[in-house]
């Protein structure tokens, strides 16, 4: 039971958290244009509720992005190496952006430990800042993980002589 639960968020987490943050952001910008438009009245926790779902939809985005290779990256000399260079260059970029994770999950929980220390809130919703500056290192936590089983993945093919999982292209 535990098992299936676990392949299931391994497989579907990023996606769920998507779906939520972008239905809360869309449902609140509509409920405020409405409420803008037709009764010259907004809030303003319907601002930092978009605001901060957008910056959990980038995060978590990016994690989803590394998840299933499908961030920007310049490939030009994967079509100069065989297979195994292939892997090496993946595996070298995997730890490149690993070393750049742990640092950003690093120094962006100072803010947050900063605002659970002094107890800060949000100006419109009243509602502790701890929840909001924890996007970045949320995010890089995602990314972390997803790095860790994109390297596993690389070593895995490497060793076996398979070729490296290239993810999707965008333009082919």
């Amino acid at each position: 039971m535990i098992g299936r639960i676990l392949v299931a968020l391994d497989k579907n987490a990023e996606r769920w958290l998507l779906l939520v943050f972008y239905s809360m952001l869309v449902m609140t910008m509509a409920v405020e244009v409405v409420r803008r438009e037709l009764f010259s009245y907004s809030s303003i926790w319907g601002e930092e509720v978009v605001r901060y779902a957008f910056i959990y939809l980038a995060w978590i985005g990016a994690a989803s992005a590394v998840r299933e290779r499908g961030h920007i990256r310049i490939d030009v000399l994967f079509h100069f190496v065989g297979e195994r260079g292939k892997a090496l260059l993946y595996i070298f970029g995997d730890l490149v952006m690993l070393a750049i994770a742990v640092l950003v999950v690093f120094y962006a929980s100072e803010p947050v430990i900063t605002s659970w220390k002094f107890g800060s809130v949000s100006h419109g919703l009243r509602v502790s800042m701890v929840w909001f500056l924890m996007a970045v290192p949320f995010g890089f936590c995602l990314i972390t993980i997803r790095l860790l089983q994109s390297l596993k993945r690389d070593v895995k093919d490497l060793v076996a002589g398979r070729p490296v999982y290239e993810g999707g292209q965008l333009f082919d």
